[in-house]
This record gives C-alpha cells, sequence and structure tokens, in this order.
C-alpha cells in the first residue's frame, strides 16, 4: 500500500529487515529515487513505480535542488534515475557527486539524448545504466530490478563506443602509470599531494621538510615525466589514477 502527497511517496508495511510479529516475512524492495527537472514526469513515475510490490519511490527532486545531496543520504536509495547536463563534464560531475553521497546507490541515467560523448561520461563515472526516456515502463523495471544485482545496461548503439572509450582509458591509465613508476617514493607522494592542489609551502608542512626541498622534488618530477609544468605532471597522474582525497570521500 502507498500513501503520499505532491512529490514524495511513502510505503506503509515492513522496510527490508524488519518483520512485524505474528505476519509472515514481506516481500524485499528495492528504494528508489527520482531526479528529474521535469515533475510531470517524476510524478507519473512515482505513481507507475508504486504500483510494483517489489519497488518503494522513496522522493523525487529536481537535479537543481540546493538539497539534493543531502536528500541522497537521507533517503539512502538502492538505486537513483537521473537526467544529466547539457554537457557531457556536467554528466560525469553530477554523477560523481551523486555516487559520494550515498556509494551503495546504482546510479540509472533516465535521459532523452542519445549522445554517445553523454554515454561515455556516465559509464566513466560509474552508472550502471543509460535508459532512453523513448523506452517502454516494462525495460526500466527490469533496469531497476537488475542494477542492485550487478547487471549493466546501455543500448547497442552506445555500447560499442563506451567499450572502446573505457578499453582506451584502461590502456592510458597503463601507459601514464608505467612512466610513474621512474619517481622515487618521496616524488611520488609529492606529486600525490600536488594532484590535491596543495601548495608548495603546505606539501613541505605535510611532508616535513623544507620548501626548498619539495621545489627540488616538484623539478625533478618534471623533468622524470617529461612535462613542463605541474599542471601537466598533475594530468598524468590523473590518467595513472591517481585522484585528489575530495574526490574518493
Amino acid at each position: 500500500m502507498t500513501a503520499g502527497s505532491g512529490n514524495n511517496v511513502t510505503k506503509i508495511g515492513c522496510c527490508r529487515g524488519e518483520i512485524a510479529p505474528g505476519t509472515v516475512d514481506p516481500v524485499p524492495f528495492l528504494r528508489i529515487l527520482l531526479i528529474d527537472s521535469h515533475a510531470m514526469l517524476t510524478d507519473a513515475l512515482t505513481v507507475r513505480l508504486s504500483s510494483v510490490d517489489d519497488l518503494w519511490v522513496v522522493g523525487s527532486t529536481s537535479p537543481d535542488d540546493p538539497r539534493l545531496m543531502d536528500v541522497v543520504r537521507t533517503q539512502r536509495p538502492d538505486v537513483i534515475t537521473t537526467e544529466i547536463g547539457s554537457a557531457a563534464v556536467a554528466t560525469g560531475g553530477l554523477l560523481r557527486k551523486l555516487q559520494a553521497a550515498w556509494p551503495p546507490a546504482r546510479l540509472v541515467v533516465l535521459t532523452a539524448s542519445h549522445h554517445s560523448d553523454h554515454a561515455v561520461a556516465a559509464a566513466r563515472a560509474g552508472a550502471s545504466a543509460w535508459v532512453s526516456k523513448e523506452s517502454s515502463l516494462e525495460h526500466l523495471l527490469e533496469v531497476l530490478r537488475g542494477v542492485p544485482l550487478g547487471h549493466a545496461f546501455y543500448p547497442p548503439e552506445q555500447l560499442g563506443v563506451v567499450l572502446r572509450e573505457l578499453r582506451d582509458d584502461v590502456q592510458r591509465a597503463r601507459d601514464c602509470s608505467a612512466r610513474l613508476d621512474v619517481l622515487s617514493h618521496r616524488e611520488r607522494e609529492v606529486l600525490l599531494r600536488m594532484v590535491d592542489g596543495k601548495p608548495v609551502s603546505q606539501i613541505a608542512v605535510e611532508s616535513v621538510v623544507s620548501m626548498s626541498t619539495v621545489r627540488t622534488h616538484v623539478r625533478s618530477i618534471l623533468t622524470k615525466l617529461g612535462v613542463r609544468s605541474r599542471l601537466e605532471a598533475v594530468s598524468v597522474a590523473r590518467a595513472a589514477g591517481l585522484r585528489p582525497v575530495a574526490d574518493s570521500s
């Protein structure tokens, strides 16, 4: 049974793992959070999905909602469906923020876009599925039930490009990782702090060495990596898989 008003729908009954005394085990259900700028779409999906026994729409909101990440953390969804930004970089940025807000959630892009570069950005950011808004409700249900099981769903017209780009990413990471092998342990530590965006003075304090020593390490890093600036060195490091601490939180 469901009850609710506006964009919020709440299931009445036992939540996953909760069993009322004297009753049979309830059917486990998946917690779904809907994110889209069109309230009419999320309202309609809320009604349709909430009629399905194994799904619970815990809420809906807009990607522009300033409290979006708080909503994600509070609702703790199993699956998040979200639209994407107009640019590929915006797509990846939004998905990474959602993943960081509640890491257990599986991300499903629900979009009208057919741009392969957006699909690639979504895959790189960890989206488990790419679903067209032209798809049937049956397909969406298959996706929502499948992604928590570790399944991935990308349409054939996007899948080839996504796989090719991800393979290229792996090869680039291997190549860049090999370049980092020439660095000493201390130089790698300095480079990691550079990736974090820390200035020489802060690196010196954290490494308990002088600023002159840090500058020497930086010059050595640039020489060994064959780059001309700290920015280029950071680009090589990120391509090899090094990430700022903030990105992994």
